[in-house]
Formats: C-alpha cells, structure tokens, sequence
C-alpha cells in the first residue's frame, strides 16, 4: 500500500482530527465532538480542520473511483432514511455533500467558500453536524480504502488501526 501524505497540514489540525477519528471509531459523536474541540479552535481553525477532512475524503473517493473510471455514487438520506436530493437535505448534510464535490471536482476554493458561509449562518448544533458529518465520511471512505489494499492518508490509518 503507497500512503498518500499531504505536505503543510498543521500537526496540532491533525492531531485534532486523529482523536476525534478515534472517539468515532469508538461509537462516541459526543467524545469526537469535543476530541474536534470546536470551541477551542478558532473559527479559521474549525474551517481548516473541516477542509482538511473533506480534502481527505475527496482523495479516497477519487481513489475508490479508479481515478474517475468508475464513479462513486454520493446519497442522501433523511432521518427516517428515505434518499432526498441534495437540496431537501439538512444544511449542515447539504453543505458536506457541496463541499465535498467542490473537493472532489478540484474546486478547492469553491469547497472553501461552502464552509465559510456555513460557519458564518450555522448554530453551534449545526456546526457540531457538519463535523461529525466529515468525520463519519472519513472513517467509512478509509476504511473502505484500507478494506481494498488502496492508500490512506497514514494519520488516518493510525486513528482507524489503534
């Protein structure tokens, strides 16, 4: 397995999302919710944390899609678990999935600018969504990664292998 590694990410951003990956592995949204520790990071922080997840997570679907050969499908679900389009879905829901095609389609500013105006409207609540929404993506897209033998960021195989 070749590991991606992403040059410049700072440790402490990193280190934030290795123990929140952790606490979710775990089962606890709550202890990755305060391993993420939104209060404490300043909102530039909070949005360099969340882009550096969806970054991430963009990496691997580009991966599991064979480099764009074989599409990988994005759905929506509402709480009761029934698929809705993007736009039927919750905002903190919808600006993941924007966010992440942003990423995906290398519209790196694009992804930028979902989460700045995200964070700019969001309650605390949702902000806490949006969160768990890109640590949960992260998990599932490495652990479908390191499921295939393909590569993963080795932070990421670190919180998901401990």
């Amino acid at each position: 397995m070749t590991p991606v590694h992403e040059e410049g990410t700072p440790s402490r951003l990193v280190e934030t999302a290795q123990r929140a990956l952790l606490a979710m592995r775990l089962g606890d949204d709550a202890g990755a919710i305060e391993a993420a520790a939104l209060e404490a990071l300043a909102t530039d922080d909070t949005r360099a944390l969340m882009l550096l997840l969806f970054r991430t997570c963009s990496e691997m679907v580009t991966t599991l899609g064979d480099g764009g050969a074989a599409p990988v499908k994005v759905q929506v679900f509402d709480s009761e678990g029934e698929e809705v389009t993007i736009d039927d879905a919750e905002p903190p829901v919808r600006t993941a999935v924007r966010t992440l095609l942003a990423e995906v389609h290398g519209n790196t500013d694009d992804a930028s600018e979902q989460l700045e105006i995200a964070l700019a409207n969001a309650s605390p609540d949702e902000v806490e969504s949006l969160v768990v929404q890109a640590l949960r993506w992260t998990m599932r897209l490495s652990t479908a990664c390191l499921e295939r033998d393909l590569p993963v960021e080795p932070w990421i195989a670190e919180a998901l292998l401990d």
